[in-house]
């Protein structure tokens, strides 16, 4: 009897350890409750407008469910080791929309947007077979992500405006976007007011400088290059510098006639101001001068013109989808 009983004990004791040991396994699969999920989230969110994820938390609060809330994330890499030029400029831009959206009337416990940096959760890069950075995309509140969950930011590029309308069109949310005030152009406009009214005020007595019709001809073609470039789009836009292609290179033209960069637009201006400088020198050399100096400045000119106006059009053509000219260049 007594060796039946200490075998009983044995078996009891034996019994109660696995029913323990498969407890906590379940309760470590099963995880955080929605509730506890959507309070820390809130809580996080008080503090911080764009939470900041690694690899478990992205499991937890993202992949996990349950989950009755959007999640927009964005993985990137902004180690400088990593050398991603474009993914600061990324990060800045989706901070202004999370700050847009947790500061606004419409904020709710629906929408988050987190981010996961690579030196911080590769194991997220990995379970999500991602390559490249940035990458913007929308975890909905039921199923998985869809094919258009990602946003494409070789078409539309990533400023915040962009992002906004991406999450508009995901959740039906509407974020209207606030930048933080920019007072660099009204320091660098006063500074240039200061700087030309001291000028004028030293020359005061010899201002005939001012009746030079050159001067006044380079001024109105240097804003003539400024506008038509595009300077002022990217003043009301404020697109990225570059953005990255799909092959890992770094793009410094737009592939799309909605878009342009800020460095695209510089490209155009020197573009458009070789061709003016090639059409004065074709119009000078006919004016009666030295016969073989009027010759060299008629070749220099149809060169600058022609090859100049032919990455023009080839840059318009890359933009333009389907324009079927082309002129030395494709």
């Amino acid at each position: 009897m007594k060796l039946l009983r200490k075998t009983l004990l044995c078996a009891l004791i034996v019994l109660l350890g696995c029913l323990i040991f498969v407890a906590a396994q379940g309760k470590q699969k099963t995880g955080l409750s929605l509730s506890e999920k959507v309070q820390n989230l809130v809580e996080m969110n008080m503090k911080k407008p764009l939470l900041r994820f690694n690899g478990p938390k992205f499991r937890e609060y993202v992949k996990n469910t349950p989950r009755n809330y959007s999640m927009i994330v964005m993985l990137t890499a902004l180690a400088p080791s990593r050398q991603c030029q474009i993914c600061r400029h990324a990060h800045d831009e989706f901070s202004i929309v999370a700050n847009s959206y947790r500061f606004s009337p419409i904020y709710s416990n629906k929408l988050f947007f987190a981010m996961v940096d690579f030196d911080e959760g590769s194991d997220v890069f990995q379970l999500l077979r991602l390559n490249t950075a940035p990458v913007f995309m929308h975890f909905p509140a039921k199923g998985k992500p869809k094919g258009a969950d990602t946003m494409d930011i070789h078409r539309v590029g990533f400023a915040a405006d962009s992002i906004a309308k991406f999450v508009a069109e995901r959740t039906d949310i509407t974020i209207r976007i606030f930048r933080p005030p920019n007072y660099s152009g009204t320091v660098a406009m006063i500074t240039l007011v200061a700087l030309v009214g001291s000028f004028l005020y030293i020359r005061r007595n010899n201002l005939e400088f001012l009746y030079n019709k050159n001067l006044w001809g380079a001024i109105a073609v240097f804003f003539c290059f400024a506008m038509i470039s595009g300077q002022m789009w990217n003043h009301i836009r404020g697109p990225p510098l570059v953005h990255k292609t799909q092959n890992g290179g770094v793009a410094y033209i737009h592939g799309s006639s909605q878009g342009q960069l800020v460095v695209e637009t510089y490209i155009v201006m020197f573009l458009n101001a070789m061709i003016v400088l090639g059409m004065i020198l074709l119009i000078e050399s006919g004016t009666p001068k030295a016969h073989n100096r009027n010759r060299m400045m008629a070749m220099a000119g149809l060169v600058l013109l022609t090859v100049f106006f032919s990455f023009l059009l080839s840059v318009f053509r890359s933009k333009a989808q389907g324009y079927p000219y082309s002129f030395l260049f494709k």
